[in-house]
């Protein structure tokens, strides 16, 4: 029942199209996120690696 209510306080004001854009929109947000925290991952490897050659 708790899952319900959690649900309801998420998209209880929400019509049926409005709640799968925003599942969409929080997919693709987490995909984004995941893409920059590789990006930045990357980048202080290459700073790192360019610190200990010089």
């Amino acid at each position: 029942m708790a899952s319900y209510y959690l649900w309801r306080s998420k998209f209880g004001g929400l019509s049926v199209p409005e709640a799968k854009r925003l599942k969409e929109l929080e997919t693709e947000n987490g995909r984004l996120k995941k893409l920059l925290a590789e990006q930045v991952l990357e980048n202080e490897v290459i700073k790192e690696a360019l610190r200990k050659k010089w």
